[in-house]
């Protein structure tokens, strides 16, 4: 049939109304507001062929719409029922697989597995992975977490946290700590270089050359760090790291030293050094709370970097490869940005705790 001798389509207020809606409405599918639209330049006229050159659609798409609408008013715009195999799976065995996953666990185990609860519930064990993607489920996954019980929990993350985000004028911050035991680690065959299709290859045993502890203290401001390294992490040899500190330091400016709570950070060696060098200021971190000293965070790249696949045959060798790094760092030094602000984090434990604490727990 032709556009010429096409049954006129005409809506009535309503219709157009709902129509527009749908075509404006950010929320609506996109189907069905191209849908509308094509009804709606329907009404105004316009013939098939218009139509889909108008919206960039294909003719047949039109034609099929148009009589939808023609036959089915509003109704005939919305999805049919598609075609397929009739679901097998009941929503009662849907509930029971995420109740059991939640509430129970199988005997003799500390979690279900997809095989055991399939079994339980009498579907397949691809259902069973289904429904827990679903609902976001995991049962073989866990987390560690540990709460802080410091007394003065709240006063030092407001501390620390302002002198990341608005650190006093005139001074330096240094986030501080301690890499103690780091290995020189030689493994007992040669490593097997990547090749297409293959990662590189280590053998999981090892000898070891012995350990060496790294001192390093981040320059927030700067992202430049400055290390040592020590045969020990003792209360002397963070004297003489403060030290190092103080001689690689502005003298007119004062520092703010950010470490744990290790007790050679609060030895009497300590206290008299810093008696002697008024300009020096300790702020320590909550018990348990690592995460919040950004050293941390230079640690890590450390470790991922260098360390963790590095193959070092003697304690020079290691030590050599751990000054080269602190030296690479610092040529392109960038600070780590820190955005939380203190409330947000203190907000997120008292959120954190009062689901820990609640009565599913």
């Amino acid at each position: 049939m032709g556009d010429s001798r096409l049954a006129p389509l005409v809506l009535s207020d309503v219709e157009r109304r709902t129509l527009q809606g749908w075509a404006r409405r950010r929320s609506t599918a996109q189907g069905l507001a191209l849908r509308a639209r094509i009804v709606l330049a329907c009404a105004d006229g316009h013939s098939n062929t218009a139509v889909a050159a108008r919206l960039g659609v294909n003719r047949g798409t039109v034609t099929t719409w148009r009589a939808r609408f023609l036959r089915d008013r509003l109704d005939g715009l919305a999805d049919e029922p598609r075609p397929g195999v009739p679901r097998t799976i009941t929503d009662a065995q849907v509930e029971e697989v995420v109740v059991r996953t939640l509430e129970e666990t199988p005997e003799g185990a500390t979690h279900w597995s997809k095989r055991e609860l399939a079994k339980r519930v009498g579907i397949s064990p691809t259902s069973v992975l289904r429904i827990w993607r679903a609902f976001g489920l995991q049962p073989w996954r866990t987390e560690d977490f540990k709460i802080s019980p410091d007394p003065l929990l709240i006063d030092k993350i407001r501390d620390v946290v302002g002198l990341y985000l608005a650190p006093p004028a005139n001074t330096a911050v240094f986030a501080v700590d301690e890499k103690p035991q780091i290995q020189a680690l030689e493994r007992t065959a040669p490593v097997l270089p990547m090749v297409p299709g293959t990662p590189e290859r280590r053998s999981f045993d090892y000898v070891r050359h012995g350990t060496v502890d790294l001192f390093a203290a981040l320059n927030t401001a700067t992202g430049t760090v400055i290390g040592k390294l020590s045969a020990q992490h003792r209360a002397v040899d963070f004297r003489d790291f403060l030290d190092e500190i103080d001689r690689q330091t502005d003298p007119g400016l004062a520092v703010h030293v950010i470490c744990d709570n290790l007790s050679a950070h609060k030895a009497p060696v300590v206290h008299r050094w810093l008696v002697d060098h008024p300009r020096f200021h300790l702020h320590f971190t909550p018990t348990y709370s690592s995460w919040i000293n950004q050293v941390e965070r230079w640690f890590a790249e450390l470790e991922r970097r260098c360390l963790d696949r590095g193959v070092f045959c003697s304690l020079d060798e290691l030590k050599t490869a751990l000054e080269d790094w602190v030296k690479i760092w610092n040529s392109n030094a960038k600070p780590f940005k820190w955005t939380k602000t203190a409330d947000q984090i203190i907000d997120r434990i008292c959120r954190y705790c009062s689901r820990i604490s609640g009565p599913t727990h």
